[in-house]
């Protein structure tokens, strides 16, 4: 696809949303609701060609974590799409006196161009559609070049159920990328990494194209003195294992009380254990996405071992992985890495756990605090002071308590990060009017109109 043709797309689009003029209720429930039967008529078709790009890939996982999570936000918007498009009251005094009113009228941007990634490709792909469709808008998306089977499933399937002037796709590589992210839309979604975000702002800049980011970044997880050990460690390496922890919000390191170091690390490996009995074939196990990824996430291994840095291998069946017909590994802990490590200084986007002792939380604060804000902050314990001073003296894209991950699952909460994990929010009414261009309308009382003369020139009256 050729620049000069996505334009062509883009023009078609943006003129079939001028003609079309007021964008009725009527009208977004229907293309919601098509994006919805396209999720639930071809729901294991996805599931399979998820599976396929990445070597093996969990079906039901992909059920829940693409499916079921990109139905859920759809539903909501229909449920409240009418609601949201009210006109919103805004009037001070005295400009609302005897007549005089303000509103804030939600209208339509026009064209969103969507880039959505490859870990959860079909969720983080239709997902924003509810926001992007309830808003009234079109949209054109360019889907991961790492898993080209679902893109090119999804741009059947989005072909079969829209008009071109509705929703177009544009699977490819880094050139389709570059070119898309140049086009001047109406405003633009990315989901992916924050290298990548940098570019795609530049390109943004060049139109003045508003831009959403959903980044991720090191998301920390602090376990008070007050919390229960064995419920933490299971609730982390839930998240930690799902989709072998290729998850924006996957919990990228864990602050433990240093007298509880050896009994997390123990309950960890007890809850890897009652997951999966084995990990090499196991179908509910999913494989790192590609060889380049595998190969960065055992060099994160190899830099902590050759520094001397103990790593626990949580492998129940005590595999051997160094021949396997996909990219599996088995989830890893890292006990109390150095701070210059790689695994402590990139994004993980891998089944591999940092584990650091603390002795006050004030520790893990400070730390916290002196890297990159993070999409995602985790705090497990039963002290409401502790808990209160974790989520005042922190700033993250959101906070799951006593669990991880679990924010996002929120559809009336935001979601987005906050400087280098992201920028703009969206799920639920805030994703609406995140898509939505929110217009100031006043309507002047005809006698205050009068009364204001009193303040035009010549002022020495």
């Amino acid at each position: 696809m050729t620049t000069p043709d996505m334009q062509a797309v883009l023009q078609t689009q943006r003129n079939a949303y001028l003609q079309e003029g007021l964008v009725t209720s009527d009208t977004r429930i229907n293309r919601l609701s098509r994006a919805i039967a396209i999720l639930q008529t071809h729901g294991r078709e996805l599931c399979d060609v998820m599976r396929e790009d990445f070597g093996h890939r969990s079906i039901q996982q992909s059920k829940i974590t693409d499916i079921g999570a990109a139905i859920s936000p759809l539903k909501h918007a229909i449920k409240h799409v009418k609601k949201w498009m009210r006109a919103e009251k805004r009037s001070s005094l005295p400009y609302s006196l005897l007549g005089g009113k303000g509103r804030i009228h939600y209208q339509p941007l026009g064209v969103v161009g969507c880039i959505s990634p490859w870990n959860f490709p079909v969720q983080l792909t239709f997902a924003p559609l509810a926001g992007i469709f309830a808003a009234g808008n079109r949209t054109m998306i360019k889907p991961s070049e790492f898993t080209p089977s679902t893109s090119a499933l999804m741009q059947e399937l989005f072909t079969k159920y829209f008009d071109e002037d509705e929703v177009a796709v544009f699977p490819g590589g880094t050139d389709v990328g570059i070119a898309f992210s140049q086009l001047p839309f109406d405003h633009l979604l990315f989901t992916g990494a924050g290298a990548i975000a940098k570019h795609i702002l530049h390109a943004a800049a060049d139109n003045l194209v508003p831009v959403t980011l959903e980044l991720g970044g090191k998301s920390p997880v602090i376990i008070g003195k007050s919390a229960d050990l064995s419920h933490a460690a299971q609730n982390i390496m839930t998240g930690k294992t799902m989709n072998a922890g290729q998850i924006c919000l996957a919990p990228d390191y864990v602050f433990v009380p240093e007298q509880d170091t050896d009994q997390f690390v123990e309950a960890a490996q007890s809850a890897v254990s009652t997951m999966f009995a084995d990990l090499k074939d196991n179908p509910d196990y999913t494989s790192i996405i590609n060889k380049r990824h595998f190969d960065r996430l055992q060099g994160y291994l190899d830099e902590a071992r050759t520094e001397g840095v103990e790593v626990i291998e949580l492998n129940p069946a005590n595999e051997n992985f160094d021949q396997q017909e996909h990219f599996r590994m088995p989830p890893t802990l890292v006990i109390n890495p150095p701070g210059h490590l790689q695994v402590m200084q990139e994004e993980i986007f891998g089944p591999i756990l940092p584990v650091k002792s603390y002795s006050t939380v004030e520790e893990t604060l400070n730390y916290i605090n002196q890297h990159d804000r993070p999409l995602g902050l985790y705090y497990f314990g039963h002290d409401r002071e502790e808990e209160a001073r974790v989520l005042s003296k922190t700033t993250s894209g959101g906070v799951t308590i006593n669990d991880v991950i679990m924010h996002i699952a929120q559809e009336e909460l935001p979601f987005g990060g906050v400087g280098p994990s992201g920028m703009g929010v969206y799920h639920g009414y805030d994703g609406f009017k995140n898509f939505s261009h929110g217009k100031a309308v006043y309507w002047q009382s005809t006698l205050i109109s009068k009364l204001a003369g009193a303040f035009r020139p010549p002022y020495k009256r």
